[in-house]
């Protein structure tokens, strides 16, 4: 075998081999795919800050082995000539043996410069290398010490409970999640203090991550063989991994929330496709949820049926993800800013749209008396409460769907609690009202989302308002008032 040749294994033309590595690509393929959530529960990572930091000495110099090699001096034994006896002097040995010793003398002078320039060369390779180990060694070390400063830099905001250091911290826990290749991994992150509230914008991996084939064992050749996978069974498989990413994303921010910021999760999974009736590119939704650290910790997640978990959350999950149907999501992300505000929005465009912190009870009540009536409801203003929210009855006059809904909006800076919703119950109950809607322009505390979870209550924040209002005509803004107390 010549140095010029690779080695070729003689397998690797036999029809019978290429089958079955093809095939234990393939059944890997399909195991990690049918594990996405099962990765990460048994997954072994340190997400504390010290586990974060790098690690460890820059290792010591060593020559490589080509340099080890011993470069052996000439011997001087090179230099012996047998000097002539009596008997070949006389006859011209001894000018024989001066141009021996001339010769023997030279080839040694040859073979020592030759010695001398090969140990030269070695010494100046090894100083060439030395100089470089020194100043990888120095980069290492600034890095090293970069690294670490930024992760204490992180940590010290992280344990102020900076909103800024929570979600970078956040994004890292994700960052660091494996998936396969061909998974985009990419996500958006918005964190809201006032709510211990995480929001997870996900971008999901169409259905061409699924293969259309699978293994089925042949029993006339004991062999796994490649067979065309049902669409239905595609379909399902898609569906699983849309399901296990949804679940596997929340489980790791809530596992490594070590300073107990996230009292709740949004989760909303895009997919970016082509639509073929257009041939546009589109970001339909397919799964969207919102769930408290509580309730989903209280899951056993390695024996949960995961798309029958997320309905039992509450989720919204697409019918048919591989024919991009899509769900709304609970939360707009865009919506999700402290001010509500857009990045992309001009200033002149802000200013234009009213703030709805300014506006007087009576502006606000007919604000969203008209905004129901607006989305097709019957509504009618009741009265106003005293601590600055407003009921509305309406009727949604759809037949079987339809019925007598109480709507109560909290004009409200701060968290909206549990016993804002324990009164729109009470009057839902009072009114005999088949359903119950709470608005706020700002947030709720998962004690909220908990007591509404099982009741006929949908709770809309201050960015579901605006993403509403806009939805049917109305741009506006909300700009807390620094002094505001509620």
């Amino acid at each position: 075998m010549t140095g010029s040749k690779s080695f070729q294994s003689p397998y690797t033309n036999n029809p019978v081999y290429k089958t079955i590595e093809a095939n234990n690509v393939l059944a890997q393929i399909l195991r990690n795919l049918d594990s996405i959530l099962e990765q990460a529960l048994n997954a072994q990572i340190d997400f504390t800050f010290n586990g974060m930091k790098k690690q460890g000495e820059y290792p010591e110099f060593q020559r490589p082995h080509w340099l080890q090699m011993e470069i052996v001096k000439p011997s001087e034994n090179i230099l012996k000539v047998e000097k002539p006896d009596f008997i070949d002097k006389l006859l011209g040995g001894d000018e024989q043996y001066k141009r021996a010793v001339w010769e023997a003398r030279n080839k040694y002078n040859i073979a020592l410069d030759e010695y001398n320039r090969r140990v030269d060369e070695r010494n100046k390779q090894i100083l060439r290398l030395r100089d470089q180990y020194e100043k990888d060694k120095e980069e290492f070390e600034i890095s090293k010490q970069r690294h670490n400063r930024i992760v204490d830099e992180l940590e010290a905001g992280y344990k102020s409970g900076s909103p800024d250091a929570v979600k970078r911290y956040c994004a890292i826990i994700l960052n660091s999640s494996p998936y396969p290749q061909d998974f985009p991994h990419k996500f958006r992150l918005a964190y809201l203090s006032e709510s211990k509230e995480l929001v997870i914008e996900y971008e999901l991996p169409n259905k061409q991550v699924v293969p259309e084939v699978g293994l089925n064992f042949s029993k006339a050749t004991s062999t796994y063989v490649q067979k065309k996978r049902k669409a239905s069974e595609v379909k399902e498989s898609y569906q699983s991994i849309v399901a296990a990413i949804c679940l596997r994303t929340i489980f790791e921010v809530i596992k490594g929330d070590q300073g107990n910021y996230l009292d709740v999760v949004v989760f909303n999974g895009f997919v970016t496709d082509v639509d073929p009736a257009t041939g546009k590119d589109i970001h339909p939704c397919l799964v969207s949820i919102r769930t408290t650290k509580e309730r989903f910790s209280e899951l056993n997640l390695s024996r949960v049926d995961k798309i029958a978990c997320l309905r039992n959350l509450g989720a919204q999950v697409s019918p048919q993800p591989s024919e991009l149907q899509p769900v709304k999501p609970v939360v707009e992300f865009d919506m999700v800013d402290k001010r509500f505000v857009k990045e992309q929005d001009v200033l002149s465009d802000l200013e234009s749209r009213p703030n709805l912190m300014d506006l007087n009870p009576w502006e606000f009540e007919n604000l969203v008396n008209n905004l129901f009536s607006k989305m097709g409801l019957e509504a009618k203003l009741t009265r106003s409460s005293k601590d600055g929210g407003v009921d509305v009855v309406a009727f949604d006059l759809r037949p079987i769907l339809g019925g007598k809904v109480v709507i109560q909006a909290k004009r409200y800076k701060n968290v909206v609690g549990v016993s804002a919703v324990r009164d729109l119950y009470g009057t839902m109950i009072n009114e005999g009202a088949s359903k119950g809607i709470l608005v706020t322009t700002s947030h709720y505390g998962p004690d909220a989302y908990d007591f509404a979870k099982d009741k006929p209550i949908e709770l809309i924040d201050g960015g579901g308002l605006l993403y509403l209002l806009e939805q049917n005509g109305t741009k506006a803004r909300i700009i807390f008032p620094e002094d505001a107390k509620d």
